[in-house]
């Protein structure tokens, strides 16, 4: 008897971190996806699983927020493979380059870094990737160069792409705290409706 209810135990042990495997999603992110500054109940990826609690009566989604402020695309690709090796997601979010940008870093170095982390990610599932802007003030051939890469790594991976994570937010100064780089809570239900469309694909094809 003892035996057998090991053998239970283990069977449905294993049945669940199979299970999880085929139900994860990992967002890796900078403070956009952190919740900075505001109640991590409020941020977009929190939103998100109440969203997919609803989104299907037949899946249940495991939704892994790895987003950590101040994250860098070299950062991020250097976290990636544990992350990766511990939850095996069916889809990675990949929400990154903003702090490259803002540190006027390398835009060939950043496209190098998505490029890999979307690699990486293909293996056990697939990715999402997230694009930002830049502010104006880090000039007209910068900012350009820096958003051609999200498009760039999109096109060469054949992935989807949400071109701008802070459309309608950017700029508008009722959805920015005082820093006027970090979205509001206020924001936080925006941007997920920026992402859900193309997520939606995303999770129906897979």
């Amino acid at each position: 008897m003892i035996f057998l209810r090991i053998v239970v135990i283990s069977f449905l042990t294993a049945f669940n971190f199979c299970h999880a495997k085929d139900n994860t999603i990992l967002v890796l992110g900078d403070s956009l996806s952190a919740a900075y500054d505001i109640e991590i109940e409020r941020g977009w990826v929190n939103l998100l699983r109440d969203r997919l609690d609803n989104y299907s009566e037949d899946q249940q989604w495991n939704v892994v927020n790895a987003s950590v402020s101040g994250e860098t695309t070299a950062g991020g690709l250097a976290r990636l493979p544990d992350l990766i090796a511990q939850y095996q997601p069916v889809l990675c979010i990949i929400e990154l380059g903003a702090n490259n940008g803002l540190r006027g870093q390398s835009t060939s170095l950043m496209q190098s870094n998505l490029d890999q982390m979307v690699k990486h990610c293909d293996a056990p599932g697939t990715s999402l990737l997230l694009g930002i802007k830049l502010p104006p003030n880090y000039g007209e051939k910068y900012t350009q160069a820096f958003h051609q890469t999200y498009l760039d790594v999109a096109n060469e991976n054949k992935i989807p792409l949400v071109p701008f994570l802070l459309e309608g937010i950017a700029l508008q100064d009722e959805y920015l705290q005082a820093d006027r780089l970090h979205p509001t809570a206020e924001a936080q239900p925006i941007i997920l409706d920026n992402v859900w469309p193309t997520l939606c694909e995303v999770l129906e094809s897979l």
